[in-house]
């Protein structure tokens, strides 16, 4: 099993927004999840991320891989 963290769209058509979870990697992208660690809002001027770092070092210490996007909202939030 392959533990990812990534984003879940959710939203309206046009007006996207994203859940970060941990989910396996076999499941869709909105499917079923583990655990929900955050929020991001692109939509605003100021790109909205909220996250749990707690969480997020928690699953990155089990083996859990963020996906390229995530990985790169971690590093401009200094996660």
């Amino acid at each position: 099993m392959a533990v990812k963290i990534r984003l879940r769209r959710m939203g309206a058509k046009k007006a996207p927004f994203y859940r970060v979870v941990v989910a396996d990697s076999r499941y869709s992208r909105d499917g079923r999840f583990i655990e929900e660690i955050g929020t991001y809002d692109p939509s605003n001027k100021q790109s909205m991320f909220n996250i749990d770092a707690d969480k997020v070092k928690y699953w990155v210490g089990t083996g859990a891989k963020p996906t390229d996007t995530v990985k790169r909202l971690f590093k401009e939030n200094n996660i």
